[in-house]
């Protein structure tokens, strides 16, 4: 878990984004560091049992740098307020399936399934809506996975106007087909972070995910004809 130290460390850091204040604070950054990636460690000995195809993943493979990358953006504050725990069999930068625990003040969410995929990848996942709709709906009714998710994420940002390309409007799937990421959230206060059943309870919601993201990197696994 983490200390409520580390949270008034992402705090204070939020209200203080410059490299001055930073240098002033590295060692309440460095305790923080500590912390975070033992709450990785403490996710991983929790979710490897449960979902074997995470066994070869390490801490470094789960964590995310404090810069940012601000070559392209409009918002120059060097460093992220908040903390990201990212576990899946690609590991970070590939393209697959996997789960997702955001740590911010005001913000904090788990999620899982995949985000943004590329136009390849995102054709192959629609194939496989397209192709094996009952099976997804298998796992969207799965009574676990709607007591903790409800459904997949909708908005007008993360789902075409029109029908993609290929498909018929009166197909049975599709609001699904529609969507550009496949992913499922759930909201929780950041005063969890530091209870010492933390990790223990976020592994118990995001395992419900296990069948999305297999049904996802099914999908990716397979080979173009």
């Amino acid at each position: 878990m983490l200390t409520k130290e580390s949270l008034q460390f992402l705090d204070d850091l939020k209200k203080n984004n410059n490299r001055e204040w930073f240098q002033e604070n590295k060692k309440r950054y460095e305790v923080l560091k500590k912390n975070y990636h033992q709450l990785v460690s403490d996710f991983l000995d929790a979710m490897k049992p449960l979902d074997p195809s995470l066994e070869l993943l390490e801490v470094k493979n789960c964590t995310f740098r404090i810069n940012r990358d601000i070559r392209f953006s409009k918002d120059k504050s060097p460093y992220k307020a908040h903390l990201g725990v990212w576990m899946s069999a690609g590991a970070k930068g590939a393209n697959r399936a996997g789960y997702y625990v955001h740590i911010e003040k005001g913000a904090s969410f788990i999620a899982g399934g995949f985000y943004s995929p590329e136009s390849e990848d995102l054709k192959k996942v629609r194939k496989e809506i397209a192709f094996f709709y009952d099976d997804l709906q298998e796992i969207l009714n799965d009574k676990n996975f709607k007591k903790e998710f409800g459904s997949l994420d909708f908005n007008e940002n993360n789902s075409l106007k029109s029908m993609p390309r290929g498909y018929e409007k009166d197909h049975p799937a599709i609001e699904f087909l529609k969507l550009k990421s496949f992913t499922a959230t759930q909201k929780y206060d950041i005063s969890e972070v530091t209870q010492k059943d933390f990790v223990s309870k976020i592994s118990q919601k995001l395992i419900a995910l296990k069948p999305l993201n297999e049904f996802i990197n099914r999908a990716l696994d397979t080979e173009e004809f």
